[in-house]
């Protein structure tokens, strides 16, 4: 994540109404950072070789750029609303949605985007360009979906990789900004193996397994008393698969937190089913985080 001074929250927008919700959302999310909003649209008809310009003798006003320009002025517009004071800028980038997304992410403190979209982001729905800019980008992507509260804890899925850890990083930096707990919640369907090759056993004391997938749950969450020792921790082992269990927790929180690939992903898989079926069904705004690695 870019944490430099000035690094500036930066929100894709195509006009539709999940990409001013985005917009909104952003314009929070850069307040709570004291960050500068940036808003971007990827402008394609350039590369489909369209014309973008007014026709001669055309209408004032018309054009396909200068629709790109009044929705970006809109979508600052909207921003500017939300939260009076914030630094706003706007701007169109010639070029495919995801790739204007993640041409920006190395300088960004984090990208937002809506759900779904239309227009220069018309792939824009969740398990095409939101997936591609959580799989790849350089910085945190926050996807504004489900129910916006500002009371709840954030949640954090933890499965105990590194990744994880990152996951849980960033969390509990959202925590501290948003005022309320961090909540890790870890969900386990089989007994935890000690080693990659393991032999599950038949038959297992559920005692014993819930005391090693607590554990897990606990060293992931270990040492955050130190950095922030303002928020409140709870944790939570429960025996479900993960999407079903996050989906769950996220009807009261505040945003839910994932990793962008966990250890039982296969590998090569560069966003993981379980951030992808958060996405996918989560009731509240969801951050996917990569390893800083």
């Amino acid at each position: 994540m870019n944490s430099a001074n000035g690094a500036a929250v930066v929100v894709g927008v195509d006009g539709s109404e999940p990409a001013l919700r985005a917009v909104r959302l952003a314009a929070a999310e850069a307040t709570r950072r004291h960050r500068p909003l940036r808003v971007v649209h990827g402008f394609i008809w350039p590369l489909l070789r369209v014309p973008v310009t007014a026709p001669a003798g055309g209408p004032p006003g018309s054009g396909l750029r200068h629709q790109a320009e009044e929705l970006v002025a809109a979508a600052v517009a909207e921003a500017k609303a939300a939260v009076p004071g914030l630094p706003v800028s706007g701007e169109i980038i010639d070029g495919e949605a995801s790739a204007a997304l993640l041409g920006e992410a190395p300088t960004a403190a984090m990208i937002v985007v809506g759900d779904r979209g239309l227009g220069g982001f018309a792939a824009l729905v969740v398990g095409s360009v939101a997936i591609q800019v959580a799989a790849y980008a350089d910085c945190p992507v926050l996807v504004a979906r489900g129910a916006d509260r500002t009371t709840g804890p954030v949640v954090v899925g933890v499965d105990g990789s590194a990744l994880s850890r990152a996951a849980v990083e960033f969390a509990a930096g959202e925590a501290a900004i948003r005022a309320t707990r961090l909540h890790g919640v870890h969900a386990y369907t089989h007994p935890a193996s000690s080693g990659p090759g393991d032999m599950q056993p038949l038959v297992y004391e559920e005692g014993q397994l819930r005391g090693e997938e607590d554990r897990i749950l606990a060293e992931s969450l270990t040492g955050l008393d130190e950095r922030w020792p303002e928020v409140p921790v709870t944790r939570e082992v429960v025996h479900g698969r993960p999407v079903p269990v996050l989906t769950e927790a996220s009807r009261t929180a505040q945003l839910v937190v994932v990793g962008a690939q966990g250890r039982s992903e296969l590998t090569g898989l560069l966003l993981g089913s379980v951030s992808q079926g958060v996405l996918h069904h989560a009731d509240c705004p969801v951050a996917v985080v990569r390893s800083p690695g």
